[in-house]
């Protein structure tokens, strides 16, 4: 297949992808930022794809597509600073009482360490709308050097590169295990099954807010758990 017919068969599969990443993105972000930088990178990956190594193109295309987006976030930087500061705070409450109390807080529980009322708290999460597993600055250590640049030889300027890592891959499903119930429910409903924000509400019986609030939170949880491996 020429590459040209691989763009043409496969743009709708950019569209597709970019609107499943808008429903954990904050409104500012526009759709269609993301599908003319997935468009890019389903470029790159025809002009790179070799079908010899066995890889089908879509599966190859859609690491590309997404990292083309995840990338232009990241350049973007959409989420705002007192948003990700709550969070860190939010991470590191997370940590705090996982170690005291020896298993996952409750929300009224994070509420009380970071000395806001629940209702304050549950907005907190809702305001984190789009909250990411791996931050870009995650991926460097004190000194400025790139994790990605010391582990990779190629594509280092690419996020999704970390998840290739067996130790990342093998902390990250056990991390998952360690959710309460519900948020491991949630996270498997959205990831595994490609259900929507409103189609997991219905299942949970619970709004779409309710459900952007829990996928939040979830992801603070995973971050806390991985941040050690992160900064290893």
């Amino acid at each position: 297949m020429k590459k040209e017919e691989y763009v043409e068969k496969f743009a709708p599969l950019v569209k597709r992808i970019a609107y499943h990443l808008m429903t954990r993105l904050p409104a500012s972000v526009q759709v269609d930022d993301l599908i003319q930088a997935g468009l890019i990178g389903l470029l790159d990956a025809a002009n790179h794809y070799d079908g010899t190594q066995g890889a089908q193109f879509e599966t190859y295309a859609v690491q590309r597509i997404r990292g083309a987006m995840l990338d232009e976030l990241r350049h973007a930087d959409w989420l705002p600073r007192t948003v990700r500061k709550n969070l860190r705070q939010i991470e590191a409450a997370i940590s705090k009482l996982e170690q005291s109390l020896g298993r996952p807080p409750t929300e009224s529980e994070l509420a009380q360490e970071l000395n806001v009322s629940l209702a304050d708290y549950q907005q907190m999460l809702l305001d984190a709308r789009g909250h990411q597993l791996v931050y870009y600055e995650d991926l460097q250590d004190s000194e400025g050097a790139d994790f990605l640049e010391r582990h990779h030889a190629t594509d280092a300027d690419n996020p999704l590169r970390i998840l290739e890592d067996q130790g990342f891959r093998q902390m990250l499903v056990e991390a998952i295990k360690s959710l309460p119930e519900r948020e491991r429910q949630m996270m498997a409903m959205y990831y595994e099954q490609d259900l929507n924000l409103r189609e997991i509400g219905e299942v949970l019986g619970v709004t779409e807010s309710r459900v952007c609030q829990l996928h939040t939170q979830a992801v603070a949880r995973l971050r806390a758990k991985l941040r050690e491996w992160l900064e290893s």
